[in-house]
C-alpha cells in the first residue's frame, strides 16, 4: 500500500500535522490522518473503549477539505 500526500493544515508549523493521505489500496478507499492524539479524559469517556491496535486523532475541519478535492479530481477524471 502506498499513500499520496493530499494536504495539511495551513494554520500548523511546517513539518507538523494535521495532515491527509490517500492510499492506493483497491479493495477499498481509504485514507491515513495524521494529527493530534486525542488524551482528553471526558472525551475518552464519551467514545468509549478503543482496541489497542486502534487510535483517536484529532483533526481540524480544514483539513477535510482535502478530502472534497481529491473527489472532485476523480470525477474530473471520469
Amino acid at each position: 500500500m502506498r499513500a499520496r500526500f493530499l494536504g495539511k493544515d495551513p494554520d500548523s508549523d511546517v513539518d507538523g500535522s494535521p495532515t491527509l493521505f490517500a492510499t492506493d489500496r483497491t479493495d477499498r478507499v481509504t485514507y491515513i490522518a495524521q494529527g493530534w492524539k486525542v488524551t482528553d479524559p471526558q472525551v475518552l469517556a464519551d467514545i468509549g473503549p478503543v482496541p489497542v491496535h486502534e487510535t483517536l486523532i484529532e483533526i481540524p475541519e480544514d483539513v477535510l477539505e482535502f478530502y472534497t478535492r481529491r473527489y472532485q479530481e476523480q470525477e474530473g477524471e471520469n
